[in-house]
């Protein structure tokens, strides 16, 4: 049999947004990802995007609207702030064109469940970039907690430096702070591991950051397959040191991990009888991967806009949560 040169052939793609975590995709794309090109890119900074355009020898658009619009365009990769979100997806359905979109997928509850609505409602593939999950570490300790029995507590905690990025202390373009940007990957994450999230009691802080929250710490009750499932989970953008842990408490021991550091080890008693160290891969490479066949239409996405939207509904829960004092429930629709 010949081979399909419009399959085999790289997928044209647009990309939205060249600021750190843009180029982290784009420099994937070009050097990892050989199933995508880039042949377009939109920033907000015109001047720069339309330096970065003749440098890359792609086309430039000054809005997200014309990237997603230009009929060279096959496909969207969209890392840019939350608060744009519902502009592109709505262009990419009208467009009929596969997305995948950065994490936190809306701002609030309600935006995600619009955005999740409407795009079930469209057919269009979109994979949301809830990149924890895609971890060495991640995978393994999945493969551990099916040995552990019922589980009854799911605990998580990621640090790291202090952002150098302005936009995200500014409320009006990132729409909320550590919680919303680095906490659902957490919440993404206890619903993998453990199922959804009932319920939600959070505190936050201000430590660096002057207008959103840079320290928060949430507890959870979780609709386990066994029942009583607590959960946990604290995020911290104010120490130079990094660390993602994860510690998974079930019936026959528990998991101690960290995705950061690349380690594993199961518990019983005080004793650790297993021990494992993963070098962990780029999950941004592995998520464009993945959207090499989502994009062709061989693949549906793994990580679909209902997870992303509830990983956002339990931000929300956490946000009214610290605001009223008490638990909140996280909202479903």
């Amino acid at each position: 049999m010949g081979v399909d040169n419009a399959q085999s052939a790289p997928v044209p793609v647009g990309l939205l947004g060249l600021g750190k975590h843009g180029t982290r995709y784009l420099e994937h794309i070009r050097r990892d990802v050989p199933g995508l090109e880039v042949v377009a890119i939109s920033r907000q900074d015109v001047e720069r995007g339309r330096a970065q355009a003749r440098e890359l020898g792609v086309r430039f658009h000054d809005s997200a609207e014309g990237l997603v619009g230009d009929p060279g365009v096959r496909a969207v990769v969209s890392v840019v702030p939350p608060t744009l979100n519902a502009a592109i997806v709505a262009s990419c359905i009208a467009e009929s064109k596969p997305l995948l979109i950065e994490k936190p997928f809306a701002t609030d509850a309600d935006a995600a469940f619009d955005l999740r609505d409407r795009l079930e409602r469209s057919g269009l593939p979109c994979l949301v970039a809830q990149t924890l999950r895609l971890s060495a570490v991640v995978k393994r300790v999945e493969e551990w907690a099916a040995e552990l029995g019922s589980l009854h507590q799911i605990l998580l905690s990621q640090s790291f430096e202090p952002s150098r990025l302005d936009w995200l202390d500014d409320p009006r373009r990132a729409g909320g702070g550590n919680i919303l940007h680095t906490g659902v990957h957490m919440f993404d994450l206890l619903r993998h591991l453990g199922g959804e999230v009932l319920e939600a009691s959070c505190l936050l802080d201000r430590v660096v950051t002057h207008h959103t929250e840079d320290s928060f710490s949430a507890s959870f009750r979780l609709a386990g397959p066994g029942g009583n499932l607590l959960g946990a989970a604290a995020g911290s953008r104010t120490t130079p040191g990094r660390a993602g842990s994860i510690r998974i408490v079930g019936e026959k021991g528990q998991i101690v991990a960290d995705h950061v550091l690349g380690s594993l080890s199961w518990i019983e008693g005080r004793r650790i009888v297993r021990q494992e160290e993963k070098a962990d891969l780029p999950t941004v490479r592995i998520l464009l991967e993945e959207f090499v066949a989502v994009a062709r239409g061989e693949a549906a996405p793994s990580i679909t806009p209902r997870d992303g939207a509830a990983a956002v509904a339990i931000a929300d829960a956490c946000y009214r949560s610290a605001e009223a004092g008490r638990t909140m429930a996280v909202r479903r629709e």
